[in-house]
């Protein structure tokens, strides 16, 4: 792999007269840097650009808004949009970006529910990776290379035209973006058989502060670590993972049981808690809980919604043995491809082609907030129906209870930046969604689910108090990347990382000691 040559001092002399306004002026001045740059038989570069005065602005930057709180005319909108169609453009960005001294941010599939990927409060340049997002499977090999703006659905969907018996664990929505989700963590409901999704990674190419291009070998191992799961806009611009592919049975089944409390829900949570993380590593149970209205009385629904890398007659043996409680039949079963099951996932028909997973457009976007939580210890009887009654108490949060065990607890704390994994029974989402227009609408229902977080302290993690970042959550903490960046960013920094955060900023100390890669929660440098 090459290495792109750094011109920053050139570039900083370019530009030394200039003022940083948001302006025609900051426009035509990034916009003379990035010719300058590229080559002479290179396409027209205003082509990847979009200011506020193009007609295309708007619908460019809201395509990627994934959560209407941050869809607003009062949303703070970039000076450009940067949506390069070669590697090299992403060079010329990061270079021509610090040239003007202005924030970059990063997008690839705009679903970061906080929407730091396209908001800030200061001037900032919207770097859009949905162009570059190429897919190259290799079945000889069982690997593939994903661009970073390429989408789970695309991802799956390539995979689904090779191979009938090969997948990747990764998240269950198609529109989430492979360049955040991979950066993350990534998981989904494979993970007890294989892990998340960065375990799976082998090797990556990125853009780094100087404007070089990077794969594993010229990046060196510390950054090559950091990039699977520590956030990958902190320490420069991933362009594409280098991912492994996993065998899949030619049938896997799924299923949805549901119960309210009247059905002894109760019960089948909490003998759930004991189960889902030490039954079969192939079968993954996620727990969907919601406040809602039976016969006009307010009760909590319970939902078990599970995939199986198997069989029916496998599954019926499976949890007649390990989760009676459950009341499961043979009715409830249903069997399909791998493929199958990502459209079962994604909530689409049964009847649903697989082309539908190329979409990039999501059926509705709705308001929504999320945090996260980790569980080490079983809640009691006692315990969950005291939730029950906050939840209906609070109004509409709901919650996602993701299993691990399996292959999350044989993996090292430290062989990913990502730490959760053994000794956590479950991870734990605070969900909700709204259509309300207005502030005092987002007050209330933010209101809402941190009240519910805040009931929920004597059941999860401890000191600190874990979350996981592609759950991306502002309330644990920002930083305003200033003198004390260090210590603001270890407020959520070891909330998502433990111990991890300090080699984290290590490696960021090494890469981008200058911090021009930065957001509310990125990893800081250390500034002695």
């Amino acid at each position: 792999m090459g290495k792109f040559p750094s011109v920053l001092a050139f570039f900083f002399v370019f530009v030394s007269s200039l003022s940083l306004a948001c302006s025609d002026s900051s426009y035509q001045t990034f916009l003379q840097c990035l010719k300058t740059k590229s080559p002479p038989q290179s396409p027209e570069i205003s082509s990847i650009l979009y200011d506020p005065t193009n007609s295309s602005f708007q619908t460019v930057l809201q395509s990627y808004v994934r959560n209407r709180r941050f869809n607003r005319s009062t949303t703070p909108k970039p000076l450009l949009i940067v949506t390069p169609k070669t590697e090299t453009h992403v060079s010329y960005a990061v270079l021509c970006a610090q040239a003007i001294n202005i924030q970059l941010k990063i997008r690839s599939g705009g679903h970061d529910y906080d929407g730091i990927s396209y908001v800030s409060d200061q001037p900032f340049i919207i770097l859009d990776m949905f162009n570059l997002r190429s897919i190259s499977i290799d079945l000889p090999t069982q690997t593939a290379w994903v661009q970073a703006g390429a989408q789970l659905g695309e991802l799956y969907y390539q995979i689904s035209t090779k191979s009938k018996t090969l997948g990747f664990p990764a998240g269950v929505c198609p529109t989430v973006g492979v360049g955040g989700h991979l950066s993350g963590g990534g998981y989904g409901n494979m993970l007890r058989k294989y892990g998340l999704s960065v375990d799976h990674v082998t090797d990556a190419r990125i853009v780094d502060v100087k404007g070089r291009i990077l794969d594993r070998k010229a990046m060196g191992e510390d950054l090559f670590w950091a990039i699977r799961g520590g956030g990958g806009a902190s320490f420069g611009v991933v362009l594409a993972y280098k991912i492994g592919l996993v065998p899949v049975p030619e049938t896997v089944t799924v299923f949805r049981v549901e119960r309210t409390l009247a059905q002894n829900a109760t019960e089948v949570v909490y003998r759930w808690q004991y189960v889902a993380d030490k039954i079969d590593n192939g079968l993954f149970i996620r727990l969907l809980l919601q406040p809602v209205t039976v016969n006009k009385t307010r009760t909590i629904r319970a939902s078990f919604i599970g995939e199986f890398l198997g069989d029916c007659v496998k599954l019926m043996e499976v949890v007649g043995n390990g989760f009676p409680e459950l009341g499961f039949k043979k009715e409830d079963c249903m069997e399909m491809s791998w493929i199958g099951s990502v459209l079962y996932w994604a909530n689409f028909d049964n009847d649903t082609k697989p082309e539908a997973l190329l979409s990039r457009t999501p059926d509705s976007v709705n308001f929504g907030k999320r945090k996260s939580d980790y569980v080490q210890n079983p809640i009691s009887k006692d315990g969950l129906e005291w939730i029950w009654k906050k939840m209906i108490e609070v109004g509409k949060t709901g919650f996602v209870f993701n299993p691990y065990g399996g292959r999350m607890s044989e993996i090292p704390a430290g062989e990913t930046p990502f730490p959760h994994r053994a000794g956590n029974i479950f991870k734990m989402q605070y969900s909700v969604n709204w259509n309300e227009e207005g502030v005092d609408a987002d007050k209330d229902y933010i209101n809402q689910i941190r009240r519910l977080y805040s009931y929920m302290t004597p059941f999860v993690s401890k000191s600190p108090r874990g979350a996981y970042l592609n759950y991306r959550d502002l309330d644990i903490g920002t930083s305003a990347n200033g003198k004390n960046s260090y210590e603001e960013g270890k407020v959520y920094g070891e909330k998502y990382f433990l111990g991890n955060y300090a080699r984290l900023v290590k490696v960021k100390t090494m890469v981008d000691p200058g911090n021009f890669f930065r957001n509310e929660q990125s990893i800081p440098p250390f500034l002695s």
